[in-house]
């Protein structure tokens, strides 16, 4: 059996030190499959609570350890904190580890550090003290809190529900399991959920209750549009009630990814292609009766299922997302027939991604008025959409809005 701390430690490196994301790196990583899930979990944690495990070291020595060392120590600290684990063995295991990897004169550090640490008190600054309970940079806490006022600590503290499943049927023999009803037929959240050969013949999919609800805003039409796809599960869902389905994606593999989604699910009725959906594209000018655009976005809404979101995403990328928002609901604008429905859609709870380019569109786009649409998932109406939020949305946090087109 290996160390625990290991395994743990293999994924995060190549998060903390080679800049993947968590489900890439847990995915190409080879673990010890018996403890898989408690490595999951360890690793979900660190980050999650990355920023207060940092401050934990920070107020517990002089200077910052080697990137390596400190990897070790915030998982250490994460298992004594948050998993109630015994001292002795978590601290065993990480010393026990630095000098299977040659650190050298560090294992005394370990041991006295994991040993003697202290929690230091929090900041009495509200902003500050949000960020170290919530484990959230401090630009993201301060724009919530303008957005959102006091429910700022809710929207960034609030957990993941569990496993979002949508069945096509059949899902009465999985029913036994511990789930939460969703307000969309068919479609429940699990706190456990174990993928058996049901998933493969296509008797359910894990789809997330946002993803569920934006498709439930769009209505049956003849053809539709999907500019921003991958991985598919929206245009193979809207593809039950769509005639023609076109899925874009910009990248070769992600259009691969539709295609393999649609196969299992049996959805013959979708061609999945690689396209820029911000680059025009002459064919497909007035042909669509309605267009989704579900575009890249910040993932402020979805932390709590990617925690490396909080790692990885700086400020100054919304400006740059916002630009390419933009150009692809421009684009895709010109796609609509006179007539139809045009939707805009994120995973962010920020509103410059969400109201600001709405508005923006809309001073450009005379052709086009709002039609904000409602929604059984529990919401808050904005002046130009619904904004769903972690804390009362199960879970989800994301931005839906739709025009129609006039002549």
């Amino acid at each position: 059996m290996t160390n625990p701390i290991y395994d743990p430690y293999l994924i995060l490196t190549k998060v903390y030190q080679g800049g993947k994301y968590l489900k890439q790196s847990i995915a190409e990583t080879p673990i010890e499959y018996i403890n898989k899930a408690r490595t999951v979990k360890i690793c979900y944690g660190v980050l999650e609570k990355d920023i207060y495990l940092t401050h934990i070291i920070g107020a517990n020595t002089k200077k910052p350890p080697k990137s390596t060392v400190k990897i070790i120590l915030k998982i250490a600290l994460y298992m004594l904190e948050f998993m109630d684990k015994h001292d002795y063995m978590v601290v065993d295991s990480a010393v026990e580890l630095v000098k299977k990897l040659g650190k050298e004169g560090t294992e005394g550090f370990v041991n006295a550090f994991l040993r003697s640490y202290k929690i230091p008190a929090l900041p009495e600054k509200a902003e500050e003290k949000i960020s170290l309970e919530t484990s959230s940079p401090i630009w993201l806490v301060k724009k919530l809190r303008r957005s959102y006022k006091g429910e700022a600590a809710e929207i960034l503290s609030a957990p993941s529900q569990g496993v979002c499943v949508r069945f096509t049927g059949k899902e009465e023999k999985y029913l036994d399991k511990q789930h939460i009803a969703t307000p969309f037929e068919n479609v429940f959240i699990f706190k456990n959920f174990t993928r058996d050969e049901g998933f493969f013949s296509g008797d359910y999919t894990f789809q997330s209750v946002g993803s569920v609800a934006i498709c439930n805003l769009i209505p049956a039409c003849g053809k539709l549009l999907d500019a921003c796809a991958a991985p598919g599960g929206k245009s193979v869902l809207l593809s039950g009630k769509c005639g023609v389905v076109t899925s874009c994606e910009l990248h070769p593999h992600r259009v691969e990814l539709i295609n393999s989604y649609a196969q299992r699910m049996g959805a013959r009725n979708i061609t999945a292609m690689q396209a820029d959906s911000s680059q025009f594209k002459p064919e497909f000018e007035n042909a669509f009766d309605a267009v989704l655009c579900d575009v890249p976005c910040s993932g402020t809404g979805v932390i709590n299922e990617n925690p490396d979101i909080k790692l990885f995403r700086k400020e100054e990328d919304i400006a740059e997302l916002n630009k390419i928002q933009f150009a692809i609901l421009e684009n895709c604008s010109r796609y609509v027939k006179s007539g139809g429905k045009l939707f805009y859609s994120t995973c962010s709870v920020l509103p410059e991604e969400n109201d600001s380019v709405v508005y923006s569109f809309l001073q450009n786009h005379k052709e086009y008025s709002l039609d904000i649409l409602d929604s059984p998932l529990a919401h808050r109406k904005t002046k130009f959409g619904l904004q769903f939020l972690p804390h009362i949305s199960l879970g989800a946090g994301f931005f839906v809005t739709s025009f129609n087109k006039t002549n």
